[in-house]
């Protein structure tokens, strides 16, 4: 029998998915990070993106959305905004968010490096990852996880002395 660590992951909404692997990938903000059994304690910021986990020899995925991962003692919690099952995705619906976005998107007249263009960038990388785990990715996508990242930092530096907005930390 392979030896497996405890894979969690959680949403605001609670647990999502608890499975003992033997390895999963993860997209994290600086690229794709890979965890199996006995892997150093670790902490990494997600991306909207696929992971993918072994249990019983089997590969299987699901979509999360940014957050973050701690791995520890062959535990790894995923803390994330969000959670799809491919099951759980009607692509239709997917296509017309995305449809959406993009026309917000391209119509956007306010700050570019802002909160609120950011917002719009991570509807529109959420929307995309369900379509990319549902195999019916969409084109290229225009916009970067570094735009997205750029209007987080500008809405922290923005904030009123002592105030952060939903949660950003600094960056030093």
């Amino acid at each position: 029998m392979a030896e497996t660590l405890a894979l969690e992951i959680v949403t605001p909404e609670g647990v999502k998915l608890t499975q003992a692997v033997e390895i999963f990938t993860a997209p994290g903000v600086s690229g794709e990070f890979g965890v199996m059994p006995r892997h150093r304690p670790m902490l990494a910021a997600l991306t909207a993106g696929i992971v993918t986990y072994t249990r019983g020899g089997v590969m299987e995925s699901v979509a999360i959305g940014p957050g973050f991962a701690e791995v520890a003692d062959d535990e790894a919690v995923l803390i994330t905004d969000h959670f799809t099952t491919k099951d759980e995705i009607d692509p239709v619906k997917v296509r017309l968010e995305l449809k959406e976005v993009d026309g917000e998107l391209d119509h956007f007249s306010g700050d570019p490096n802002g909160p609120e263009y950011g917002a719009l960038v991570a509807r529109e990388l959420w929307a995309a990852t369900q379509l990319e785990l549902y195999g019916d990715p969409p084109p290229p996508r225009v916009r970067t996880q570094n735009e997205l990242a750029q209007g987080m930092v500008e809405s922290y530096r923005h904030a009123p002395e002592g105030e952060l907005h939903e949660g950003i930390e600094p960056q030093h």
